[in-house]
């Protein structure tokens, strides 16, 4: 079930990447609610917030080590992590290796998905890879600090 969460991930990713380079790269940005939410096609050269402009070498190394200790960590732990943990990290994997992909094959990320707050603030435009990032992030977190990350043992 975890490979196919995984695949689905990669391509609910790439498939909103390519319909919005295909019909939105071309034209203005579309509102879905007015100062609120619009998709609004971005090429990003750095990271999250968009910092660390065109550091594509850095970027690559690092999401591939990223990925490297998440296949390790889960191979060694596999039956004493939790589902929930499991599902996190395949999450956190697949936005991982979902934006890998773009920067590998275009040299920057496609970013799409632009949020106003209260008619004053412009959130980063982000993506649905970035969006399991952060959501298995935050996950993450939530289980380590409430230590529910492991499948109790019993005695």
């Amino acid at each position: 079930m975890l490979y196919g969460i995984f695949i689905l991930i990669l391509i609910l990713d790439q498939l909103s990447k390519y319909i919005v380079v295909k019909y939105l790269k071309p034209e203005s940005p579309v509102v879905i609610i007015k100062n609120f939410l619009q998709f609004h096609y971005v090429e990003n050269y750095g990271a999250a917030f968009g910092i660390l402009q065109n550091q594509k070498i850095f970027f690559l190394i690092m999401t591939f080590i990223v990925i490297l200790i998440i296949i390790i960590f889960l191979k060694r732990n596999f039956y004493y992590l939790s589902n929930s943990m499991k599902l996190a990290l395949v999450m956190l994997m697949a936005g991982a290796i979902g934006n890998l992909i773009d920067r590998i094959r275009l040299g920057y990320v496609i970013d799409f998905i632009s949020f106003r707050f209260l008619n004053r603030y412009n959130f980063p435009v982000f993506n649905v890879a970035d969006s399991f990032v952060v959501i298995s992030t935050v996950m993450i977190i939530y289980m380590v600090i409430f230590n529910k990350y492991e499948v109790s043992r019993g005695l």
